[in-house]
């Protein structure tokens, strides 16, 4: 690990103030503290949000459920509130890594990091989420720009996000054994505007699937997701999987999410 300078600021505000040349936020550190650890990664200062009190909690309206950036993955699975609202959330959350992750990891540590293989970006995306930061709001779709890759400016951090209650959601997973990462993962919400069915884990990044979406719109069913195929091309393929078998997974684990509200 290379030198740097630790900060602990009160607010958001002073987060911010902090925020020089390659400084960078430290959430759960469920990532970065190992690339810190490997050399992989290089700051100048680590700005532990741990100690902001306004980026934590979560609270829920008739239409929709609120989540602080720093609430912890075990806070939304354990969540009544969540539960109450959006199931698939709170089940979504329960499946991350293991328990020490889901005692650590946060929302909006994960959602930066926006790992292709991390399972909070599908909930947001089929949920229709707004994520709101320092300077902005931003729609779940326009946040998510690419692996790694978010719409976050430099200094700009997240502070909560807004999810709409769905009419019904539902979340399924097929996950690496040892790391529990999604090899394939599949959201589906019945949401005021429409079917909505976001994919993590077989491609780059977050996607949606507009021909289950129609299909689902028209017979929520399991049986009306069998002859939709999803094209393997550009899907991620490694020493675990096959882009031809991620391709299949998605298919069998929206069917699975719709067979668990059916």
């Amino acid at each position: 690990m290379y030198a740097f300078e630790y900060q602990r600021p009160a607010s958001v505000k002073d987060a911010v103030a902090l925020v020089g040349d390659e400084t960078v936020f430290l959430a759960g550190g469920q990532t970065l503290i190992p690339t810190l650890k490997q050399r992989l990664r290089q700051a100048s200062a680590v700005i532990d949000l741990g100690a902001i009190p306004e980026l934590r909690g979560i609270s829920a309206t008739a239409d929709a459920v609120t989540i602080g950036a720093m609430t912890r993955h075990a806070e939304v699975a354990a969540s009544p509130d969540v539960h109450a609202a959006i199931p698939g959330l709170a089940r979504l959350a329960g499946q991350i890594g293991d328990l020490q992750v889901r005692n650590s990891g946060t929302l909006g540590g994960s959602i930066a990091n926006n790992d292709p293989a991390a399972d909070y970006p599908a909930g947001l995306v089929a949920l229709n989420a707004v994520v709101h930061t320092n300077t902005r709001t931003l729609p779940s779709e326009e946040f998510f720009t690419g692996m790694f890759e978010t719409a976050l400016a430099p200094g700009e951090l997240v502070v909560k996000v807004v999810f709409p209650k769905p009419k019904r959601s539902a979340f399924a997973k097929f996950r690496n054994p040892a790391s529990r990462y999604a090899i394939a993962g599949v959201f589906i919400a019945d949401t005021a505007d429409g079917m909505r069915v976001a994919v993590i884990g077989a491609g780059p990044g977050v996607f949606r699937v507009p021909a289950m979406e129609a299909a689902l719109a028209k017979d929520f069913s399991a049986r009306v997701l069998a002859g939709i195929t999803i094209a393997a091309d550009g899907l991620n393929e490694d020493m675990h999987a096959t882009a031809a078998y991620r391709a299949h997974l998605v298919g069998v684990m929206a069917a699975k999410a719709v067979a668990s509200l059916t």
